[in-house]
């Protein structure tokens, strides 16, 4: 027993010892990197998966289980994959040229996105609306900062709030099919299930009166 412990904290050490050698980094780095995206991947999508599951998606718990767990496995492995895919590129770009420049970034996210993120799915496409709306706050930060749109003189935020909730609920009310479906489902219940009651109990205690046995 006391042999197969020493074997143990030598195998550690020498593992410690090669994490810590500056010429196996980059490889290094795409490799934790692919077990961050696993790991962010799961903890973004579990609690997403299992509320939006739970709250508008019909069937047994079996069923329910079985989307939550397909639903963040895919998310998980897809994040893990493009991390792996995005850190090979630069460290191989940046190995080839000599030096790391600014397209080494775009170039490497784009083939990762084509090949990761390419199909139009659920999943994916919830993950591309989450980073189209911060890509459009990004630059337009970055185009004040750049000096290519001058200073606004009055926080715009309350004008953009205004314009998007105004256009969404324009194209949930008149185009509801252009929106992605777990959004239609969010507005269903918050907008359309608000207008239908019977007695108390779909009023104030459930959205729909159960059905009678």
């Amino acid at each position: 027993m006391a042999g197969g412990g020493a074997a143990l904290g030598a195998l550690l050490r020498a593992v410690n010892a090669l994490l810590r050698q500056r010429r196996y980094h980059a490889a290094l780095a795409v490799i934790k990197g692919f077990r961050n995206g696993a790991v962010y991947g799961a903890k973004i999508r579990a609690p997403h998966a299992l509320v939006m599951t739970f709250l508008f998606r019909s069937g047994s718990l079996r069923e329910k289980l079985k989307s939550i767990a397909q639903a963040t496995y895919t998310h998980s492995r897809n994040l893990a994959y493009f991390v792996f895919t995005y850190k090979w590129l630069m460290a191989l770009q940046s190995r080839l040229q000599g030096k790391k420049v600014p397209f080494h970034s775009f170039f490497a996210a784009c083939l990762g996105g084509w090949l990761v993120f390419g199909e139009n799915n659920p999943i994916n496409s919830q993950i591309i609306m989450y980073l189209l709306s911060r890509i459009l706050f990004g630059l337009s930060r970055l185009a004040v900062e750049k000096g290519y749109v001058p200073q606004p003189k009055q926080d715009p935020f309350p004008l953009v709030a205004a314009l998007i909730w105004g256009t969404v609920l324009w194209l949930f009310e008149y185009h509801r099919q252009t929106l992605q479906p777990s959004l239609q489902a969010s507005m269903t219940y918050l907008y359309d299930d608000s207008n239908v009651w019977h007695d108390i109990s779909d009023f104030l205690i459930y959205n729909e009166r159960p059905a009678s046995k």
